[in-house]
């Protein structure tokens, strides 16, 4: 859940007072006073701006994350780091998590999105011009793409006429058969 900056501002006010807000329904207790007490380090530490929304995320550089993952490792509790740092402790997690598997390769950024279907395809966006050989080539090309293409053409124009005579066939033979039928059975 979201929580307004005045709410988050108040409850931190509360707290330093020594008492709790009023839990609003449907919310857990304990969740928020977790909450509560994790935004007070927080304003204490960077002051009551870090609870305001962020239009934008912060860009960690890789030597940033590995400055923050080396603490953990070194036995510094990672929510302790995290508020330090002003960000999720879950954030924080994932970072030393792919740090584990990954070595420090595993703090640069990759790629985000969905993969390309094609990777090895580059869309070049101005073509390099043609020499001499290959616009040659190429007119070669077309005029052979061209011949095959009518080649395929007549082909199955062979292919229909070939289907057309033999379901013509067909039913002569069916239109004989049903005649044979019907004389036998006048005899």
């Amino acid at each position: 859940m979201r929580y307004s900056y005045e709410f988050k501002m108040m409850c931190v006010e509360l707290y330093h007072s020594g008492s709790y807000p009023d839990i609003p329904e449907g919310l857990n207790p304990n969740t928020l006073k977790r909450h509560i007490r994790e935004w007070s380090r927080l304003v204490d530490l960077h002051g009551p701006e870090v609870l305001k929304h962020k239009v934008f995320n912060k860009v960690w550089t890789p030597e940033e994350k590995l400055e923050l993952i080396s603490k953990v490792i070194a036995g510094t509790p990672r929510t302790k780091v995290a508020i330090e740092a002003g960000i999720n402790a879950g954030l924080l997690y994932q970072w030393v998590h792919k740090y584990k598997l990954q070595g420090y390769n595993g703090l640069v950024e990759s790629k985000k999105g969905r993969p390309t279907k094609e990777p090895r395809m580059k869309k070049s966006t101005n073509p390099l011009p043609l020499t001499e050989s290959e616009r040659e080539e190429l007119i070669r090309l077309r005029t052979e793409n061209e011949y095959i293409k009518a080649e395929n053409e007549v082909i199955k124009k062979r292919i229909a006429l070939r289907q057309e005579k033999w379901v013509a066939q067909l039913k002569a033979k069916k239109q004989q058969s049903s005649k044979n039928s019907e004389k036998k059975d006048i005899n």
